[in-house]
């Protein structure tokens, strides 16, 4: 009965951290964040197939490291790993900006950016709980979704851009090292 205890437990600390986590990664990394969400909503299916490639290249890595008889391989293994959750955070932050700035386009409230932020993040951790289709469907695609997405504007690859149109005004956003400048 304790491991039942124990399981809950974490399950639930996990729960009450990952929005502390995410928000953390949003303001500590703007530019990279806003990079994921750009590229996230402009190229969703080259973004999934980056990211595709990347799960399939660790995943690669990962069972050779954990097969190989070598001192220090599983060591190297674990650090791959949770290196990869850590730049899927990146992206996972993106996702959420990205999510918050739809929200806060349907919101009637005007939301600030970070209560839109804050209510997205929650909302792809509920999703992400939901029982069958969020453990085994949401999660899988969302964390290839982040992956590729978070090493793309790791990689400061963005979106091609589309020319403007000739009775489109043209605007220009600066993006300087670290923080986003308009």
């Amino acid at each position: 009965m304790s491991d039942v205890y124990l399981g809950f437990g974490i399950l639930l600390s996990l729960g009450i951290v990952f929005p502390g986590l995410i928000f953390t990664w949003w303001l500590l990394f703007p530019a990279a964040t806003a990079r994921a969400e750009m590229r996230l909503a402009r190229m969703p299916g080259r973004t999934f197939f980056f990211g595709l490639l990347l799960s399939l290249v660790v995943t690669v890595l990962v069972l050779i490291l954990v097969n190989v008889p070598l001192p220090g391989a599983n060591l190297t293994a674990i650090v791959l790993v949770l290196s990869t959750l850590a730049i899927a955070a990146v992206g996972a932050a993106g996702l959420t900006g990205w999510m918050s700035q739809r929200l806060r386009e349907r919101s009637q409230a005007g939301l600030s950016p970070a209560a839109a932020f804050l209510r997205a993040v929650v909302a792809l951790e509920l999703a992400a709980a939901f029982p069958i289709l969020g453990w085994f469907l949401f999660i899988p695609l969302c964390l290839i979704f982040c992956l590729g997405a978070a090493g793309l504007a790791l990689l400061r690859r963005g979106p091609h851009r589309q020319p403007a149109a000739a009775d489109e005004p043209v605007i220009a956003i600066q993006v300087a090292r670290g923080s986003d400048v308009v």
